[in-house]
């Protein structure tokens, strides 16, 4: 079975680097019209020049996501561009690799700011105009499996992730009523330009001797998952579920 996404307007925030490039080039592959948002537009100019060369729709879109009207007028550009959002890949993110006693307040709003504001923020405002439409809309919130299972050195990137999981099942338990599906995704160890020199590393190495399996992961591996909770018909049913994308890594 494959999942179509055709005539449905996708927002990716997060989208110029990482997972978000990968979830854009998916959703349009698939279909959807996709508005990707970040601060960096010169990235997102390129990715969306890739998408439209291979056939789909795409609209860079500069976005702050911790800065509320920055929001409300980036989605009112996509709306009225591309017409109403079916679907919200709430993908924002930023880490600190610091412990505890060594963060300032700085830090903390940097990550918190990010990472539970940002989605806060840019599903307030697409809910919100779901519901206004009166689409059975999908929202797909980007975790982390350290939300679940928090490790030394990560805490405030991890506090923002757990949070971020409640936060997605408030959505689904305030929205079902309306058609509107939230779910979050907990990526475990995923490869991507940001991280790729880190497994070349000493401390890498050991890190991937840790692993269930001896390896991280490939965007891909989200693909799957992405596609069946922003459907229409297929994850319908779906609605509030946490999913780990981890390869099993806290199950031993």
């Amino acid at each position: 079975m494959s999942i179509r996404l055709d005539g449905k307007t996708a927002l990716i925030t997060g989208a110029s680097s990482g997972l978000g490039v990968r979830f854009a080039r998916i959703l349009a592959e698939a279909g959807a019209k996709v508005a990707i948002a970040a601060r960096r537009t010169d990235r997102l100019a390129e990715l969306a020049r890739a998408i439209e060369e291979a056939g789909g729709r795409a609209l860079p879109l500069g976005c702050d996501v911790t800065d509320a009207s920055a929001v409300r007028l980036a989605i009112e550009e996509a709306e009225t561009e591309l017409g109403p959002i079916g679907i919200l890949i709430n993908n924002s993110g930023v880490t600190i690799s610091k412990r505890i006693v060594d963060c300032d307040e700085a830090d903390y709003d940097r990550v918190l700011d990010t990472n539970l504001k940002g989605a806060f923020l840019v599903a307030q405002e697409v809910g919100r105009r779901m519901i206004h439409h009166g689409l059975e809309g999908r929202i797909v919130n980007i975790a982390s499996s350290l939300g679940l299972r928090p490790l030394s050195g990560l805490a405030l990137y991890a506090a923002s992730k757990a949070a971020l999981i409640h936060l997605t099942k408030s959505m689904a338990l305030e929205w079902a009523r309306f058609g509107i599906n939230a779910n979050a995704i907990c990526p475990g160890y995923i490869e991507t330009e940001m991280n790729e020199d880190y497994w070349r590393t000493e401390g890498g190495r050991k890190l991937l001797a840790l692993l269930p399996r001896k390896r991280v992961g490939e965007p891909r591996d989200l693909d799957g998952i992405l596609l069946l909770l922003a459907s229409g018909e297929e994850g319908r049913f779906i609605n509030g579920a946490i999913i780990a994308v981890d390869e099993g890594l806290y199950l031993g």
